[in-house]
């Protein structure tokens, strides 16, 4: 348990891309379940749902640095 605890803590933005991902693919399984996609279909929605999920956190990340940057004073 603590390997865990010890990978999410040292990769934060990798461990919320997985579980961003995870719900993103559960949405959209529920959600298109009846629409009678084929496999392949299924296969690059997923993907693609993934990689969306990245883009996300990539771009929720961009303002991490900032904070660590002390504030100048003039």
């Amino acid at each position: 348990m603590n390997s865990i605890r010890n990978i999410i803590t040292s990769h934060p933005n990798l461990s919320a891309w997985f579980v961003l991902a995870l719900g993103m693919v559960a949405i959209l399984v529920y959600e298109a379940r009846d629409v009678g996609l084929e496999a392949r279909q299924w296969f690059w929605l997923i993907v693609i749902t993934v990689l969306v999920a990245g883009a996300c956190i990539w771009i929720i990340s961009w303002g991490d640095d900032e904070e660590d940057e002390p504030q100048e004073q003039e």
